[in-house]
């Protein structure tokens, strides 16, 4: 990237005490550990790793919602931990983060407008009319009505609270937004309306994004570039269509190949590549491993994978890859195109398709006519 990045880790790390005996050392989970990357302005980028690898506890760092135990997060080059309180409040307003449950992220004693007006509030953004206005023209923007404002959180279903919860996020103007597994509690249908959302909300405000997630699908369809986590480290950072169509580490190698194949019957077993599958357990976060941290789980491991950290290092293709032997790995098998559907088929999802908006159609009415009423 050759313009300054927006958002940057530096050596960040963050280790938390989980446990003090009353005789020995206390219990020490690093669960981000010497991260390093740069987002550059206006992209997509996304962070993917099995549960607990610390995808969240860096989501949270970035964000400036806990202090680093090390290294540095810098926000257009600037280290948050390090600014003075003004600034500070200055930085909320350009870094908004949308928590993975819209359940409980949203106050039920709030109406939704003034759930959407209360970053306005929080920084004295305008009058009470403006603020008014403001919240119903973001309802509006994520695909609600406004007569929704005066509805309570508990009247939504999951995709609409997360609309909301967008739609606060959106509230004061903010040049980032990151989100924490935004759509993992969501139904897969909604799912993708929410994707979409978010994207047409980064060209439309200039956004860039931070995502966070474990569905490889959604990360292949919305980021410009993909970070994989393992333990609390990096191990690979690559443009999206080239980490899936030619992954380096093995571990994404095994992440991808672990991802349940859309069409089976377009190459059976072959469609899921057993031959990269992982065995065994992650190891403790509280005692990784020495040298690799994925060497206890790489089939390709050897002594010095056992001793010897290895560094992230730059593999070509804007690539970096932190692997002894990636440069000698068989080359990956891409899985096979999926097959064309049949007339049949291609009739049956018309007829589905011309159903669902005929469904939608009647609930936007049905709304509508529940909000005159009110």
């Amino acid at each position: 990237m050759t313009a300054a990045p927006i958002l940057e880790a530096r050596d960040l790390a963050r280790a938390f005490t989980v446990a003090r005996p009353l005789f020995g050392p206390p219990t020490v989970v690093r669960a981000v550990d010497g991260v390093s990357f740069a987002v550059a302005r206006g992209e997509t980028f996304a962070i993917v790793g099995e549960s607990g690898c610390g995808k969240s506890t860096l989501a949270r760092l970035m964000a400036g919602l806990i202090a680093p135990s090390g290294g540095a997060a810098l926000h257009e080059g600037r280290d948050m931990a390090r600014l003075a309180a003004p600034d500070r409040r200055r930085l909320r307003r350009a870094l908004q983060f949308v928590f993975q449950d819209p359940f409980s992220s949203l106050n039920p004693r709030m109406s939704v407008g003034a759930l959407v007006e209360e970053p306005l509030r929080a920084h004295g953004i305008g009058a009470a009319p403006e603020r008014r206005a403001r919240a119903l023209a973001l309802l509006a923007r994520v695909g609600l009505r406004p007569e929704h404002a005066d509805r309570w959180p508990h009247e939504f279903s999951g995709g609409q609270r997360q609309r909301i919860a967008i739609a606060r996020a959106l509230a004061c103007g903010p040049s980032v937004l990151i989100g924490d597994e935004p759509v993992s509690a969501l139904d897969v249908s909604i799912q993708a309306q929410v994707i979409n959302l978010l994207a047409d909300l980064r060209r439309e405000y200039g956004l860039t994004l931070m995502i966070i997630a474990h569905d490889l699908s959604v990360i292949r369809h919305m980021s410009d570039r993909v970070a994989v986590m393992y333990l609390g480290q990096m191990v690979e950072i690559a443009p999206t269509a080239a980490l899936f169509d030619a992954p380096r580490h093995p571990y994404t190698r095994a992440l991808i190949a672990a991802a349940p194949a859309a069409h089976p019957a377009a190459g059976g077993a072959a469609a899921r590549r057993p031959q990269a599958l992982l065995e065994g357990e992650p190891p403790s976060p509280a005692a990784p491993p020495p040298g690799c941290r994925f060497h206890t789980r790489c089939p390709h491991a050897d002594a010095l994978c056992a001793k010897t950290p290895p560094p992230l290092l730059t593999a070509g293709e804007g690539r970096l890859v932190a692997c002894h032997h990636h440069a000698r790995l068989a080359p990956f098998a891409p899985p096979p195109d999926p097959p064309a559907p049949t007339p049949a088929a291609a009739r049956r999802f018309a007829r589905y398709r011309a159903l669902r908006a005929q469904q939608e159609a009647a609930q936007a009415a049905a709304d509508f006519t529940r909000g005159a009423a009110s």
